[in-house]
């Protein structure tokens, strides 16, 4: 007897080992007390011997520390006393029948086991005293104290309906949680429908039922935007999101901060009051999940290496808890003994093809409410038991839950055009992926939004289309591809080598040229008397590239690049003044005619302003607008634009004042016509007029 004595003794308080023996082999220490099973159980076992049909419905209640049992004997199959005992209640257990399995109080002991061979059956023994009923005053006051905890606490709103973070900064944020910026937390959040009672539920789980989250009887949802509120009991952050399928503006800006919220949380509550578990509650857990992986998890992973923290954020997402609420249906599973609930949740997103690979678990807790008001204990204590699984989501710091939001809500961030709403999905690429899109192919940029300012290019996942209005080639070396390099080259006017002098007339007399910075000239458009070939066939590999707003072009035409050079330095015209103005005007004229586009009125013809009619004098400058050709006096024709359709790219460039004025109209420009033997031998009349009057000059 005194060997169980001491058993008991140490078994006292938290030493209470499970009866059952149903998975641990009465290994574990017992931390529920099952009154239908009348035993002590532990985790493993409470959770499988209760996943059974006939077992499922049993009341459990968590041991504190001194617990012990009622009497087994003292209550028949509905509680009921069996016998009269002094005080006309169910008794607290004196002992513990080894070899019976079963609690005795010191009446049923001498009852049932003072005679014949159960006297010989071991027993442990409970400590029934004073300090016993002690601890049961000092349980119903630690249950009065958590209220009093949570009398003072209020919610606050976190983010408005348009995303924008409603507390200044960390510290704002930590204080109006009224906690410590040391205490390590955990994040709840709830989902569901507009009008299916989150607000109330939290209240009631976390709460005892005052209201902290605002709820209302009206048609009109009374949660905007995410309201937060701070458990000091469970050390649990609570956030109340706004519903569902509710009649709001800017839907999709909504729905994307769900799943920012959805981000940072360590536990969802996904809340249903449908008698049937519809396909959005699966739709919505199944898109998240995939925009969670695609989008949240690489952004969460990068914000713990920026901010230099210690917890990471991601190592799985959220677990899940649907929260079923039915009136006139039977709970899932109900019909499927054999089955357990998250089993057919399961078949249900495989059916769907939905899979939430994200989520570190789902389950399922359901209750039936005949008549109001709702049982929430299940869901209660279903909460605790994932709150208190440190194994995937570890509690962390306020500092670092709102690290985590402001840099989600910084990089998800923006307006979503109505065009690029996907109704097919609750969180469609185009809620986080860079709006731009190629002006050549119309492909849009794979990259997150807001990607320049981190300087990363856009790019996309399909090859572009060559577009000859913004001729998106790009020219390689292919001396340099072939060593294992990649050179862009882009053809010239003339090599970087060459004198302006030089280069031009080296361009009159053998065309442009594609330099290499590695090989140098690859190759002249003019070398040869004939026979000269093209030089994607020969020197360069020619590769199609996206155009996207804002950047330059490609490769420069080079039909008017004779044309740039005069412009930029008007070269022959300073030097050839120092001789005399009129051979200096006869050589620019004559020169520039010959050279010049093919839509330029000739120098020779210009008479007049094309627009105020004034005659032109022998040391008068003929202006050419760059987008009708016509020939301007220098005061109509000063101001400039980008002239593309005439090939003179995107740098502005002269226009006469009407072309400026009519500029948002797009000129109807034909596909020139050129003649290569033409073309050849006017620029050899060209080159060596040049070289005529450059010698003549000089001698």
């Amino acid at each position: 007897m005194s060997a169980h004595t001491q058993t008991a003794e140490k078994g006292q308080n938290t030493a209470l080992m499970c009866q059952e023996s149903y998975v641990c082999s009465g290994t574990d220490e017992a931390i529920f007390e099952c009154d239908e099973c009348g035993s002590l159980q532990c985790q493993r076992c409470e959770e499988e011997l209760h996943k059974q049909q006939r077992l499922r419905n049993h009341e459990r209640t968590r041991i504190k520390p001194g617990h012990v049992p009622y009497c087994d004997s003292c209550k028949g199959a509905n509680g009921n006393i069996m016998h009269n005992s002094a005080t006309s209640s169910r008794q607290r257990a004196a002992v513990r029948c080894q070899m019976c399995k079963i609690n005795l109080c010191v009446e049923c002991q001498k009852r049932m086991h003072a005679g014949g061979n159960k006297r010989k059956h071991p027993i442990t023994i409970y400590n029934v005293g004073k300090p016993q009923e002690q601890d049961e005053e000092d349980g119903m006051d630690e249950e009065t104290k958590r209220r009093k905890m949570t009398e003072k606490v209020v919610s606050f709103l976190l983010v408005d309906e348009t995303e924008e973070i409603q507390v200044k900064n960390e510290e704002d944020f930590i204080k109006r949680l009224d906690c410590t910026p040391d205490q390590h937390l955990k994040v709840v959040s709830i989902f569901g429908n507009t009008g299916d009672g989150k607000s109330h539920t939290l209240n009631h789980t976390f709460f005892y039922g005052r209201e902290v989250f605002k709820t209302s009887p009206a048609q009109e949802s009374c949660t905007v935007g995410v309201w937060v509120a701070y458990d000091p009991v469970r050390k649990v952050v609570v956030i109340d999101t706004e519903g569902l399928l509710g009649a709001t503006v800017n839907l999709s800006q909504r729905t994307r901060l769900l799943l920012k919220v959805l981000a940072i949380s360590d536990l969802v509550i996904y809340r249903t009051r449908a008698d049937r578990l519809h396909n959005d509650l699966f739709k919505f857990l199944g898109d998240a999940s995939e925009a969670y992986l695609k989008h949240f998890t690489k952004e969460l992973k990068a914000t713990t290496a920026r901010c230099g923290l210690d917890v990471p954020l991601s190592t799985l997402g959220p677990g899940v808890i649907i929260f079923h609420e039915t009136v006139y249906t039977k709970l899932l599973g109900s019909d499927h003994p054999s089955e357990v609930p998250e089993k057919l949740i399961q078949d249900r997103f495989r059916k769907l093809s939905c899979f939430p690979e994200a989520f570190s678990s789902i389950h399922y807790k359901g209750t039936r409410t005949y008549n109001p008001p709702t049982d929430f204990s299940g869901l209660r204590r279903a909460i605790e038991q994932q709150l208190e699984n440190n194994t995937t989501r570890s509690p962390r710091q306020p500092g670092v839950i709102y690290k985590a939001l402001k840099a989600l809500s910084d990089r998800f961030s923006g307006e979503i055009p109505d065009e690029q709403m996907a109704h097919s999905s609750f969180f469609p690429d185009e809620y986080f992926t860079c709006s731009s899109v190629c002006l050549s192919c119309g492909c849009g940029c794979k990259n997150s939004m807001n990607h320049a300012k981190e300087g990363i290019p856009h790019e996309s996942r399909s090859r572009c289309r060559y577009s000859h209005q913004y001729d998106n080639r790009v020219y390689t070396c292919k001396g340099c591809y072939e060593r294992g390099k990649e050179v862009s080259v882009v053809p010239k006017t003339s090599a970087s080598t060459d004198s302006p002098w030089l280069g031009l007339a080296k361009y009159a007399w053998s065309g442009y040229v594609i330099e290499c910075p590695n090989c140098g000239v690859v190759y002249r458009s003019r070398q040869y008397w004939f026979g000269n070939q093209d030089p994607v066939d020969t020197v360069v590999r020619t590769e199609i590239e996206h155009v996207w707003p804002g950047t330059d072009g490609f490769l420069k035409d080079n039909n008017n690049a004779a044309q740039r050079l005069l412009d930029g330095m008007n070269f022959m015209a300073q030097s050839v003044s120092e001789l005399s103005l009129g051979p200096t005007k006869a050589v620019t004229s004559w020169l520039t005619d010959q050279i010049a586009p093919a839509y330029w009125r000739p120098n020779s013809q210009i008479l007049n302003c094309n627009k105020c009619g004034i005659p032109f004098k022998d040391n008068d400058t003929k202006h050419h607008c760059r987008a009708c050709g016509e020939g301007f006096c220098d005061g109509c024709s000063s101001k400039s634009r980008p002239v593309p359709e005439r090939g003179w790219g995107s740098a502005p460039v002269r226009v006469c004042d009407s072309c400026y004025d009519n500029r948002g109209i797009q000129l109807d420009v034909s596909e020139p016509q050129t003649d290569e033997e033409g073309g050849t031998l006017i620029a050899r009349k060209v080159g060596e007029a040049v070289q005529s009057t450059l010698g003549a000059m000089v001698s």
